[in-house]
Order: C-alpha cells, then sequence, then structure tokens
C-alpha cells in the first residue's frame, strides 16, 4: 500500500537520525518496522551496516564504521597526533578532470545547474543525477581543492529541490535565487533540514563515514552544529506523531471489513480460508481464486465487475512486487560499485525481475 509506504520512508529517516544521534537501538527498531510496513533496499542495506558494525559507542568517543573509513575516522582523532603533522589527505592527488569539474560546480548560478538537471526534472531524474555527483565528489574520493564545498553544494541542491514545498517556493524566487554553497542569515527557507553527509549516508547505506556530531573531511573534525541535530530529532518525532492518526485509522478500516465479511476471491490459493476455485478473468485472462459459493453469488453484470477489480488487484500487487524488484537490483548494483565486488555486480547484473516482466506483457 503507498500509505506504508510513505511510514516506511519515515521510519528510515527516523532511524537515519537516530543514527546521527549514536542510538543504534532506536534505529534498529523503526528499521525493522520499516521493513515490516514495506521493505526497501534501503532500510535492508542500514540493518546490514548496524548487524554488522555494531554501532557499540566506547565510553569517551563517538561511534564509527570498522574498515577504511573507520581507520581514517581514528587517525583523525588520535589523541598522539602532533600539531603540526600534516593532514593525511594533504599528500592525496587529484586529476585535472577533477579540479575541473569542482570549479564547474562553484561556477554554478543555481540549484539545477549544480545537479545539471532541467527545471523541470522529475524527482527520478534528480535523485539519478545526486547518486552520480555525490560518488564523484565526496571528499573521500575527491581530493581536489574544494571537493568538500562542491559535495556540500550538491547536497544541499538535491535536499531542496526533492522537497515539493520548498522547490516550488525556490522556482517562485527569479533571480533573488542563492547557490546552495552560500550560507548566510538571509538564506530564508532555503536552509537544509539534513546535512549533505547525512542525505549521503541515507542514499549509499553508510558506504563511507557516518555523519554524528563530528564528522570528518580532508583529515579534519568538523563539529555540526546542536540546533540542527536538535531539529532533525524534533522533526522526526514529530512526523512520527503526525501520521500514528492516519496509521491507526487505516488499521481500525481494514479490520472492520474483514470482521464484515470475507473477501469473495483471492489472489492465491488459500485452501484454509476456502478459496480453492481457480478460474480466469474474461479480459486479461488473470488467475483468481473462489469459494464454493461463488457461483451461486456471482454471475452477468456483478461477475464483470468483479472481475475488473481482480484485475486492478493483480496489476496493482505487480507494480509493488516490481518496484521491490527494482530496489533491490539497483541496491546491489551501488553496493558492488562502492567495494569493487565484481562477483556481486555480475549478481546483480543476472538478477531478474519477474513482476516487471509480467506487468510490460499485460499492459503491452
Amino acid at each position: 500500500m503507498e500509505v506504508n509506504r510513505d511510514e516506511a520512508e519515515r521510519c528510515i529517516d527516523i532511524a537515519t537520525a537516530a543514527l546521527t544521534d549514536d542510538q543504534p537501538e532506536k534505529a534498529q527498531r523503526f528499521l525493522e518496522k520499516a521493513q515490516r510496513l514495506f521493505p526497501t533496499e534501503k532500510a535492508k542495506v542500514l540493518l546490514e551496516i548496524i548487524a554488522k558494525n555494531g554501532f557499540t559507542p566506547r565510553q569517551g568517543s563517538r561511534p564509527d564504521f570498522t574498515g577504511a573509513s573507520g581507520s581514517r575516522r581514528r587517525q583523525g582523532n588520535s589523541g598522539d597526533a602532533r600539531p603540526d603533522e600534516k593532514s593525511p589527505d594533504a599528500s592525496k592527488s587529484y586529476t585535472a578532470d577533477q579540479l575541473d569539474a569542482v570549479r564547474r560546480i562553484k561556477d554554478c548560478k543555481d540549484f539545477y545547474e549544480i545537479l545539471g538537471v532541467q527545471a523541470n526534472a522529475s524527482e527520478d531524474e534528480l535523485k539519478r543525477s545526486y547518486r552520480k555527483l555525490a560518488l564523484k565528489f565526496h571528499p573521500d574520493k575527491n581530493h581536489a581543492p574544494g571537493a568538500t564545498e562542491a559535495f556540500k553544494a550538491i547536497g544541499n541542491a538535491y535536499a531542496l529541490l526533492s522537497n515539493a514545498g520548498k522547490r516550488q517556493q525556490y522556482d517562485q524566487c527569479g533571480d533573488d535565487k542563492r547557490h546552495p554553497s552560500r550560507n548566510g542569515p538571509d538564506n530564508g527557507n532555503f536552509e537544509q533540514d539534513i546535512s549533505p553527509e547525512d542525505l549521503f549516508n541515507m542514499f549509499f547505506g553508510g558506504g563511507y563515514p557516518a555523519s554524528s556530531a563530528n564528522v570528518y573531511t580532508h583529515g579534519r573534525m568538523r563539529f555540526q552544529r546542536p540546533e540542527r541535530r536538535e531539529r532533525q530529532r524534533e522533526g522526526g518525532f514529530a512526523l512520527f506523531v503526525q501520521v500514528m492518526p492516519i496509521l491507526i485509522l487505516v488499521i481500525v478500516s481494514a479490520l472492520s471489513q474483514i470482521m464484515v465479511n470475507s473477501p469473495p476471491y483471492s489472489l492465491s490459493y488459500r485452501p484454509s480460508a476456502g478459496y480453492t476455485e481457480k478460474r480466469l478473468t474474461e479480459n486479461l485472462k488473470l488467475p483468481y481464486y473462489v469459494g464454493e459459493q461463488f457461483f451461486r453469488d456471482f454471475t452477468g453484470l456483478n461477475l464483470k465487475n468483479l472481475e475488473r477489480t481482480v484485475e486492478d488487484d493483480y496489476v496493482s500487487n505487480l507494480r509493488n512486487n516490481c518496484w521491490k524488484e527494482k530496489q533491490q537490483k539497483e541496491g546491489m548494483l551501488y553496493r558492488a560499485r562502492y567495494f569493487g565486488d565484481n562477483d556481486l555486480y555480475q549478481r546483480a547484473q543476472r538478477a531478474r525481475t519477474p513482476s516487471c516482466a509480467k506487468l510490460s506483457e499485460i499492459t503491452a
């Protein structure tokens, strides 16, 4: 159900904020709830990260990921480091193309130009552009001067344009539009609710160092503003409280319908509920199952109307399953590219999407 999908996304947002505030237990609860409501690859990846890395905070320190990125953060936090030591990134090289790309971002005049999309770009186009640019400009992969600022500008641009309300306000500003990297007191309603680091971690399942109270970039420790962390925490809880009445109404409505009467058909074979007789719809030849009393209760026009409902439900289920298959395949591809896992990449390429194929066959 679409309602469940929206609520699952909100749970993932709350879990991301909880990870930022060193609350792995809370994050795990909301991620598991998101999977129960509407399974997504994003929540699955975050749960895997929590299970693998633990996120167990040590006394007097912040949680970090294990592996290469964790070692970099520990190196940046080490109390044995001498003040006159050079940053570990200082000796890292960069290409002329990377430097030119950073300059291009800095020369952009508005949000759309930064993401390289048109003003009427769809949400999918924004997502594709952000994923490509975020991987290209992340400071851990691009060491050109100004890459960090370019990465922030890309994250801020997507965060605003993906918010329908703020995007509409931004489009109405005309010549007063501001560059995403120019944060100042006159930024108005264009200040983002999520930092570029949190946005990146939410998209890629924490592939790079997760954002917490302190963020490691180019060998330096940067502290987030307390008011931003507080605003993220309060915003997630407020959204959850607002959605709760809707969820309660939906659950009560569903329970009341179940208790009043059983549906006349099922899309799957369910002998325990009495759906044992297989039928095919007259129009699309889609299978469904009915009980013994069906043939007495449904004839003529009633039967045609019912079969139209059956076909609508069948296609709706295919769309949901197709979306899940694409999400799973897409998540496998991102993880394979990031970790350089060729076997995982091959498995992702071979992964089939039977629901999408069936949907194309029906709607062709």
